[in-house]
């Protein structure tokens, strides 16, 4: 029987803000295995197992670079301790400095990113000193550059927590602006179905199903019930398929098609979207509960 620790349980909990008790439960159902925790737990407890993806955990900034023609662009996310250092000029002028190097020079990773120079001193001293200068961590977490297919377009949102980058074939600069907010009010995972990770879309298969078998019905009905769902979540997940932001009445592809124009690609970052705060205490807390419901 596998081992169900208090680290494990306040993973669990932070995924999907389940009590701490029904998540012990799950885990302990699941055998130790997260996933099949979490699945556990969706079945239990409905859309209050999906909460992780929304909680936004570092604090930071999302900075966007585009070329001047409009076919180079970049996104890049740095992250700081609080919110405070996140406002500074000096943090704001780095991130920015930052993400006109990755389109200009196209670096490999993060490393070589910081390799790279900007008035004679490179992006990691820049950063090493700035932690110096404040007292307070930071760092360079990601990038994405890309060349377009057709013309860049930008949306960066709540003081540069939300940064999307989409790369647009025809169309026009009003239509661009408009679908880059839109990713970033809707936060969609992929272009359409084909972009979905396979693995999402089973998961969320099997969780139909066996919400539909609690709920008792016949076992000839679950695949067409599943079957619904997928359907359902593709729709809420994938940009062509969404509702228009500013006019539900039509989708995204009707949007487009309407003005001439097609996505090629789309790049969303969320300032400190899967990292966790540091919360020294709620270890501590986890062990203590588990420790009195296990005497009572």
């Amino acid at each position: 029987m596998a081992v169900i620790t208090a680290a494990m349980v306040k993973e669990l909990r932070v995924k999907t803000d389940a009590p701490m008790m029904e998540c012990k439960k799950a885990l302990t159902e699941a055998e130790g295995d997260m996933a099949r925790a979490e699945e556990i737990l969706r079945v239990k407890l409905g859309n209050k197992a999906s909460k992780a993806a929304a909680r936004i955990a570092a604090e930071g900034v999302v900075s966007i670079y585009i070329s001047e023609d409009g076919k180079i662009g970049s996104i890049f996310e740095v992250n700081s301790e609080t919110d405070f250092v996140a406002k500074n000029p000096e943090f704001q002028q780095m991130a920015a400095d930052a993400a006109r190097m990755v389109a200009e020079k196209n670096p490999a990773d993060i490393a070589a990113l910081g390799a790279l120079e900007v008035n004679g001193q490179t992006l990691e001293a820049t950063r090493t000193a700035l932690v110096g200068k404040i007292g307070e961590n930071m760092t360079f977490r990601r990038f994405k550059r890309i060349e377009a297919q057709g013309k860049l377009h930008q949306y960066v949102h709540g003081g540069s927590k939300i940064g999307v980058l989409v790369d647009m074939v025809g169309g026009n600069d009003e239509v661009g602006h408009d679908v880059a907010m839109h990713i970033a009010a809707l936060k969609p995972k992929a272009l359409d179905a084909n972009g979905v990770d396979p693995e999402l879309l089973a998961t969320e298969r099997r969780v139909a199903i066996e919400k539909a078998r609690e709920a008792g019905k016949p076992e000839a009905m679950l695949e067409r019930i599943a079957e619904g769902t997928v359907q359902k979540y593709l729709k809420e997940v994938t940009l062509l398929s969404q509702p228009f932001v500013k006019n539900d009445k039509m989708s995204v592809a009707e949007l487009l098609k309407q003005n001439g124009a097609s996505i090629a690609s789309f790049v969303l970052f969320v300032v400190g979207e899967g990292i966790e705060k540091k919360q020294s205490d709620f270890a501590a807390e986890v062990a203590e509960q588990m420790a009195a419901a296990q005497k009572a």
